[in-house]
Protein backbone atom coordinates (compact mmCIF):
# COMPACT_ATOMS: atom_id res chain seq x y z
CA UNK A 1 0.00 0.00 0.00
CA UNK A 2 0.81 -2.55 0.10
CA UNK A 3 3.76 9.66 0.85
CA UNK A 4 3.33 13.38 1.06
CA UNK A 5 5.42 14.86 3.39
CA UNK A 6 8.21 17.36 2.97
CA UNK A 7 10.73 15.64 3.49
CA UNK A 8 10.22 12.82 1.59
CA UNK A 9 9.33 15.83 -1.65
CA UNK A 10 12.53 16.87 -0.93
CA UNK A 11 14.06 13.61 -0.95
CA UNK A 12 12.51 12.31 -4.11
CA UNK A 13 12.85 16.06 -5.34
CA UNK A 14 16.52 15.29 -5.03
CA UNK A 15 16.64 11.92 -6.08
CA UNK A 16 15.02 13.24 -9.72
CA UNK A 17 17.47 15.63 -10.39
CA UNK A 18 20.30 12.99 -9.74
CA UNK A 19 18.67 10.92 -12.29
CA UNK A 20 18.39 13.96 -14.74
CA UNK A 21 21.87 14.58 -14.37
CA UNK A 22 22.71 10.72 -14.81
CA UNK A 23 20.96 10.58 -17.77
CA UNK A 24 22.61 13.24 -19.48
CA UNK A 25 25.28 11.38 -20.25
CA UNK A 26 23.83 8.36 -22.32
CA UNK A 27 26.26 5.67 -21.74
CA UNK A 28 25.90 6.19 -17.64
CA UNK A 29 22.28 5.79 -17.92
CA UNK A 30 22.26 2.71 -20.12
CA UNK A 31 24.12 1.12 -17.20
CA UNK A 32 21.84 1.83 -14.53
CA UNK A 33 18.81 1.60 -15.91
CA UNK A 34 16.16 -1.19 -15.72
CA UNK A 35 13.14 -2.33 -15.86
CA UNK A 36 10.54 -4.55 -14.93
CA UNK A 37 7.07 -6.33 -16.03
CA UNK A 38 4.39 -8.57 -13.93
CA UNK A 39 1.73 -10.43 -14.01
CA UNK A 40 -0.06 -12.01 -10.96
CA UNK A 41 -3.34 -14.10 -10.31
CA UNK A 42 -3.86 -12.37 -7.00
CA UNK A 43 -1.71 -9.10 -5.95
CA UNK A 44 -0.24 -10.24 -2.24
CA UNK A 45 1.11 -7.39 -0.07
CA UNK A 46 1.84 -8.40 3.88
CA UNK A 47 -0.50 -11.60 3.41
CA UNK A 48 -3.10 -9.68 2.33
CA UNK A 49 -5.46 -9.38 -1.42
CA UNK A 50 -4.61 -6.24 -2.88
CA UNK A 51 -7.00 -6.96 -5.79
CA UNK A 52 -10.09 -8.28 -4.26
CA UNK A 53 -8.13 -11.77 -5.09
CA UNK A 54 -8.43 -11.17 -8.35
CA UNK A 55 -5.61 -10.38 -10.85
CA UNK A 56 -3.01 -7.10 -11.36
CA UNK A 57 -0.75 -6.42 -13.72
CA UNK A 58 2.60 -4.15 -12.67
CA UNK A 59 5.46 -2.79 -14.30
CA UNK A 60 8.50 -0.45 -12.67
CA UNK A 61 11.41 1.54 -13.26
CA UNK A 62 14.91 1.28 -11.27
CA UNK A 63 17.94 3.69 -11.60
CA UNK A 64 21.16 2.39 -9.57
CA UNK A 65 23.77 4.96 -9.65
CA UNK A 66 26.33 1.98 -9.18
CA UNK A 67 27.64 3.40 -5.32
CA UNK A 68 25.29 1.86 -3.64
CA UNK A 69 22.24 3.95 -4.43
CA UNK A 70 19.70 3.55 -6.18
CA UNK A 71 15.74 4.84 -6.57
CA UNK A 72 12.96 3.44 -8.60
CA UNK A 73 9.08 3.34 -8.76
CA UNK A 74 6.63 0.84 -9.28
CA UNK A 75 3.12 0.42 -9.96
CA UNK A 76 0.13 -2.10 -10.15
CA UNK A 77 -3.64 -2.32 -10.25
CA UNK A 78 -5.70 -2.42 -7.14
CA UNK A 79 -8.93 -3.23 -5.91
CA UNK A 80 -9.82 -2.46 -2.23
CA UNK A 81 -13.75 -3.75 -1.61
CA UNK A 82 -15.91 -2.33 0.64
CA UNK A 83 -15.51 1.52 -0.30
CA UNK A 84 -12.10 2.04 1.12
CA UNK A 85 -11.08 4.74 -2.05
CA UNK A 86 -14.32 5.93 -2.54
CA UNK A 87 -18.14 5.27 -1.91
CA UNK A 88 -18.57 4.46 -5.26
CA UNK A 89 -15.27 3.44 -7.04
CA UNK A 90 -13.42 0.70 -5.14
CA UNK A 91 -10.47 0.09 -7.85
CA UNK A 92 -7.87 2.31 -8.80
CA UNK A 93 -3.96 1.85 -8.93
CA UNK A 94 -0.88 2.14 -6.42
CA UNK A 95 2.50 4.18 -6.90
CA UNK A 96 5.35 3.30 -5.08
CA UNK A 97 8.25 5.57 -5.03
CA UNK A 98 11.23 5.07 -3.30
CA UNK A 99 14.86 5.11 -2.69
CA UNK A 100 17.96 3.99 -0.78
CA UNK A 101 21.62 2.42 -0.27
CA UNK A 102 22.73 -1.30 -0.27
CA UNK A 103 25.82 -2.60 0.93
CA UNK A 104 28.06 -5.55 2.01
CA UNK A 105 30.25 -5.58 5.29
CA UNK A 106 31.42 -8.82 5.23
CA UNK A 107 29.20 -11.35 5.07
CA UNK A 108 26.49 -9.57 6.05
CA UNK A 109 24.27 -7.54 3.21
CA UNK A 110 22.45 -4.40 4.33
CA UNK A 111 19.84 -1.97 2.95
CA UNK A 112 18.12 1.25 4.24
CA UNK A 113 15.61 3.52 2.32
CA UNK A 114 12.57 5.70 2.24
CA UNK A 115 8.92 3.99 0.19
CA UNK A 116 6.16 6.67 -0.60
CA UNK A 117 3.21 4.32 -1.43
CA UNK A 118 0.70 6.60 -3.17
CA UNK A 119 -3.09 5.69 -4.34
CA UNK A 120 -3.80 8.87 -6.51
CA UNK A 121 -7.09 7.48 -7.70
CA UNK A 122 -9.17 10.21 -5.71
CA UNK A 123 -8.24 12.97 -3.28
CA UNK A 124 -9.98 11.91 -0.03
CA UNK A 125 -9.19 8.54 0.34
CA UNK A 126 -6.60 8.86 3.06
CA UNK A 127 -4.82 5.70 1.78
CA UNK A 128 -0.94 7.75 1.31
CA UNK A 129 1.97 6.62 3.63
CA UNK A 130 5.62 6.91 3.04
CA UNK A 131 7.78 4.47 5.39
CA UNK A 132 11.30 4.07 6.29
CA UNK A 133 12.72 0.61 6.20
CA UNK A 134 15.88 -1.33 6.55
CA UNK A 135 17.03 -5.31 6.04
CA UNK A 136 20.01 -7.39 6.83
CA UNK A 137 20.82 -10.52 4.71
CA UNK A 138 23.04 -13.31 6.10
CA UNK A 139 23.12 -16.36 3.81
CA UNK A 140 19.49 -17.19 2.13
CA UNK A 141 17.79 -15.46 5.59
CA UNK A 142 17.17 -11.66 5.37
CA UNK A 143 15.51 -10.04 8.37
CA UNK A 144 13.67 -6.36 7.53
CA UNK A 145 11.65 -4.10 9.14
CA UNK A 146 9.30 -0.66 7.95
CA UNK A 147 8.55 2.06 9.80
CA UNK A 148 5.29 4.34 8.81
CA UNK A 149 6.58 8.10 9.78
CA UNK A 150 4.14 9.81 7.83
CA UNK A 151 0.14 9.00 6.37
CA UNK A 152 -2.31 10.94 5.20
CA UNK A 153 -4.92 8.75 7.92
CA UNK A 154 -3.45 9.69 11.44
CA UNK A 155 -4.06 7.13 12.57
CA UNK A 156 -1.43 5.25 10.43
CA UNK A 157 1.49 7.13 11.54
CA UNK A 158 3.86 4.60 13.60
CA UNK A 159 3.13 1.22 12.03
CA UNK A 160 5.39 -1.31 12.61
CA UNK A 161 6.33 -3.99 10.09
CA UNK A 162 8.76 -6.62 10.67
CA UNK A 163 9.76 -9.83 8.35
CA UNK A 164 11.65 -12.31 7.91
CA UNK A 165 12.26 -14.31 5.43
CA UNK A 166 14.46 -17.10 3.44
CA UNK A 167 15.00 -19.16 0.21
CA UNK A 168 17.19 -22.04 -1.02
CA UNK A 169 17.91 -23.45 -3.99
CA UNK A 170 16.64 -27.39 -4.13
CA UNK A 171 17.88 -28.03 -7.45
CA UNK A 172 19.17 -26.49 -10.46
CA UNK A 173 16.63 -23.27 -11.80
CA UNK A 174 14.23 -24.32 -8.55
CA UNK A 175 14.31 -22.44 -5.25
CA UNK A 176 12.40 -23.09 -2.21
CA UNK A 177 10.98 -19.78 0.09
CA UNK A 178 9.47 -18.91 2.91
CA UNK A 179 8.28 -15.52 4.67
CA UNK A 180 6.83 -14.40 8.06
CA UNK A 181 5.82 -11.00 8.20
CA UNK A 182 4.07 -9.10 11.45
CA UNK A 183 2.39 -5.54 10.90
CA UNK A 184 1.81 -4.12 14.34
CA UNK A 185 -0.05 -0.94 14.19
CA UNK A 186 0.08 1.96 16.32
CA UNK A 187 -3.56 1.78 17.58
CA UNK A 188 -3.45 -1.58 18.79
CA UNK A 189 -6.26 -2.74 16.53
CA UNK A 190 -5.59 -5.18 13.73
CA UNK A 191 -2.68 -6.57 14.20
CA UNK A 192 -1.78 -9.75 12.43
CA UNK A 193 0.64 -12.01 11.80
CA UNK A 194 0.90 -13.59 7.86
CA UNK A 195 3.17 -16.38 6.31
CA UNK A 196 3.77 -17.42 2.60
CA UNK A 197 5.24 -20.14 1.15
CA UNK A 198 6.73 -20.30 -2.57
CA UNK A 199 8.37 -21.90 -5.46
CA UNK A 200 10.30 -20.00 -8.01
CA UNK A 201 11.48 -20.96 -11.58
CA UNK A 202 12.80 -18.37 -13.42
CA UNK A 203 10.36 -15.65 -13.92
CA UNK A 204 7.47 -18.11 -12.75
CA UNK A 205 6.55 -18.40 -9.03
CA UNK A 206 3.80 -20.21 -7.29
CA UNK A 207 3.01 -19.03 -3.76
CA UNK A 208 0.81 -19.77 -0.79
CA UNK A 209 -0.51 -16.85 1.70
CA UNK A 210 -2.26 -17.60 4.80
CA UNK A 211 -2.61 -14.69 7.55
CA UNK A 212 -3.75 -15.24 11.29
CA UNK A 213 -7.17 -13.15 11.18
CA UNK A 214 -9.87 -14.47 11.53
CA UNK A 215 -12.00 -13.93 7.97
CA UNK A 216 -8.29 -15.57 6.23
CA UNK A 217 -8.07 -18.57 3.88
CA UNK A 218 -4.53 -19.47 2.28
CA UNK A 219 -4.95 -18.24 -0.95
CA UNK A 220 -2.98 -19.33 -3.55
CA UNK A 221 -1.37 -17.57 -6.51
CA UNK A 222 0.94 -17.59 -9.46
CA UNK A 223 3.01 -14.84 -11.17
CA UNK A 224 4.99 -13.89 -13.19
CA UNK A 225 7.63 -11.27 -13.40
CA UNK A 226 10.41 -10.19 -15.89
CA UNK A 227 13.50 -8.03 -15.33
CA UNK A 228 14.17 -6.08 -17.99
CA UNK A 229 17.62 -4.22 -18.68
CA UNK A 230 17.40 -0.94 -20.44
Amino acid sequence: MEDRQMNTRITLTLSAVAVAAALATPSVALAGLSGNVGVTSNYIWRGKTQTDDAAAISGGLDYDFGNGFSVGTWTSNVDFPGGVIAPDKDKGYELDLYGGYAGKMGSLDYGLGITHYAYPIHDNSDLDFTEFYGNLGFGPATFGVAYTFNADDDDQEGNIYYSLGASTDIKEGLSLGGTVGRYDFDTGNGDYTHYQVNLSKGDFTFAVDDNNTSDSDPVVSVSWAHALDL
